[in-house]
């Protein structure tokens, strides 16, 4: 089996090809059509089929792994760990498919699930999916007018939450958030679930709340059957940021999603039913939707769901987990390999690691000096992967599964079978050749797994995903890339992220990898501010590895983007910083970045980790106008 065979045919028959895949999950009904693709661009998969993402997560596997663990949830934080077989899985999802259900929650509901990593969140999510009810997964770190919107959006039945989660040793309030964001919706669900961890005090609300342990103990030798839907039918929405500052909400199918995810886990990730994964991500993002729950329970393999922070109480907890639970496939971002890269190195070796196979890593560029430090350090293969809320699984990588192909620094891989890949001109839609720069774009139809809609906006999903190329119905991926000569992509930066400068277009990527490369540079952020001159300039934000040494290290970052890639791409400032503005998830908030260079109010930074980094970041900006 080739890989350029395999994504052939995924491309010249996807009937065939899929229609094989979809073999690999439960069918309660055979599909009428593998893809009925009559209405483009919505595509609709293995329509006429019945089946059930909880069925396919949990029941199948009864008979044959019962007793073999299905879920370790762990929490550093409340020094809790507990593991579950799929037998005792099964139990609970259906204890919390019955507290649903007895509160008139049926099909077609929707449940917005406000939690921290607990084992509870993926009980809530897995009972959804057992009676057909849509959850609506929010991340724990969204502030009250955040999470507002989503509500009005999402319409929720009912929202599950806990009083509070942890972050490093501190208590976390929800519950306080919650019934603000409830107070500023003009929706109202009918009932509030509570899971009390004991961290927080908290008010209940008469006739709303319910206390889960008390709700659980009523439902407690409950089974609740479950409920057969159509393959098109909506598992869950997931928002994501829209640039009109209302969030869109990515949905996504049923049994497209299923089968999508089935291939991922054995094609890219080459984990097996028996062994285990651990995703160091949040089931408030779409990986862990995608790699924390769905895809490894699907694939019968163990998963872990982590509260805590990679540093707690060592820098070596996630590695001795590995250790612990024989992990084979593990799931990471290149932003936690950086934070483990500055501890102590012992920790590397103090673990057994001779069950992991594979390190993947994604959710942003990743560097070589990253992935050559973390491979020589640990000895494993170090892959990378991309992709995006939208599509719910992998666009690019190097497909393991199907043949072990050359990796190259920098650069995700190959086209995943079933994304017929295209880069091109965004100004002209034509098609480029390799080495040109261009937008990463897919022709439709989209690949099982990847969103229907956005919720109850087709117009707005036909308008923002594909109607951005001049002459083409085609979906872009807002990124901007290059391919080389053996089809390997490399992803610039967003093309919003694309700054034009005196009408030289410029990727903020390209020129974070260039200041990257100096030796005294451990993180950076490049972005793109207004010039009344040029239009637009480059900004640069560099943490320093050595803070003592730095009189003179904007001018010498200056020459080395200057020698790499010439003086066109030169940023107008490199501001010397301490810390980047980061999500909880480690992702660098750059319109933040982008709004303080440009003296502008910086909006919602409710899913900034640490706020007061901007107050620094503005500082130094303002000491340095001083200077200047």
């Amino acid at each position: 089996m080739s890989y350029k065979t395999v994504h052939a045919q995924s491309i010249q028959d996807p009937q065939t090809f899929w229609g094989e895949e979809a073999k690999h999950i439960h069918w309660e009904k055979p599909f009428d059509t593998v893809l009925d693709y009559s209405k483009p661009p919505f595509a609709h998969w293995f329509k006429g089929g019945l089946t059930n993402l909880c069925y396919n997560a949990v029941d199948r596997h009864l008979a044959q792994r019962g007793d073999q663990i299905a879920l370790v949830a762990v929490s550093t934080e409340t020094d809790i760990e507990k593991a579950y077989t799929f037998k005792e899985l099964h139990a609970e999802v259906n204890r919390m498919a019955a507290i649903l259900k007895a509160n008139g929650v049926g099909k077609g509901d929707r449940v917005l699930i406000y939690m921290p990593m607990i084992a509870e969140a993926s009980f809530a999510m897995l009972a959804c999916a057992r009676i057909g009810a849509i959850h609506s997964v929010v991340f724990g770190g969204f502030a009250s007018h955040s999470l507002a919107s989503r509500i009005e959006d999402a319409t929720p039945k009912m929202i599950i939450t806990a009083e509070a989660g942890m972050r490093g040793g501190k208590a976390v309030p929800y519950k306080p958030l919650l019934d603000e964001a409830i107070a500023l919706s003009s929706y109202k669900p009918a009932k509030v679930l509570i899971v009390n961890r004991g961290l927080s005090e908290f008010v209940m609300v008469d006739g709303r709340d319910l206390d889960y342990t008390a709700e659980r103990l009523a439902h407690l030798h409950a089974e609740v059957p479950v409920e057969w839907v159509d393959a098109t039918h909506t598992s869950y929405i997931l928002y994501t940021s829209g640039t009109t500052g209302k969030p869109k909400g990515v949905q996504r199918d049923t049994g497209g999603y299923a089968v999508a995810l089935s291939s991922a886990m054995r094609l890219i990730f080459c984990g097996k039913p028996g062994e285990t994964m651990f995703t160091t991500s949040d089931i408030g993002w779409v990986v862990g939707h995608s790699f924390i729950i769905y895809g490894p329970l699907i694939n019968g393999t163990a998963t872990i769901m982590y509260e805590g922070t990679p540093l707690r109480p060592d820098g070596g907890i996630w590695w001795s987990l590995v250790e612990k639970y024989k992990v084979s496939v593990m799931f990471s971002a290149p932003t936690a390999i950086r934070v483990l890269k500055k501890q102590d190195p012992a920790f590397l070796t103090k673990y057994d690691l001779s069950s992991l196979r594979t390190l993947f890593l994604a959710g942003e560029p990743l560097d070589e000096p990253t992935a050559t430090w973390i491979h020589e350090a640990i000895g494993k293969p170090v892959v990378d992967n991309y992709w995006q809320t939208e599509t719910g699984w992998p666009i690019l990588a190097i497909q393991r599964g199907i043949e072990v192909m050359p990796h190259k620094f920098g650069s995700p891989g190959l086209p995943v079978f079933g994304y017929n890949m295209k880069l091109l001109d965004e100004a002209t839609g034509e098609e480029l050749g390799p080495d040109q720069k261009g937008v990463v774009a897919i022709e439709g139809p989209l690949p099982p797994g990847c969103m229907q809609t956005v919720w109850g906006d087709d117009a707005r999903y036909v308008k923002t995903y594909w109607s951005t190329i001049p002459g083409k119905l085609i979906y872009s991926t807002f990124d901007w890339g290059i391919k080389d000569k053996d089809g390997y992509y490399f992803i610039l930066g967003r093309t919003d992220d694309v700054i034009n400068v005196a009408g030289h277009r410029l990727g903020t990527r390209e020129i974070e990898e260039s200041i990257s490369s100096h030796a005294n540079i451990s993180e950076v952020a490049v972005v793109g501010i207004e010039d009344k001159l040029k239009g637009q300039v480059a900004i640069g934000f560099a943490i320093p590895k050595d803070a003592s040494n730095v009189a003179n290290l904007e001018a010498e970052l200056m020459k080395t983007v200057d020698s790499q890639l010439g003086a066109v791409a030169r940023p107008a400032r490199v501001y010397i910083v301490t810390a980047l503005p980061k999500t909880r998830s480690g992702k660098i908030v750059r319109r933040a970045l982008q709004a303080v260079a440009e003296g502008r109010d910086p909006g919602d930074i409710s899913t900034m980790e640490d706020q007061t980094v901007l107050a620094h970041i503005k500082t130094v900006i303002q000491e340095s106008a001083k200077k200047a």
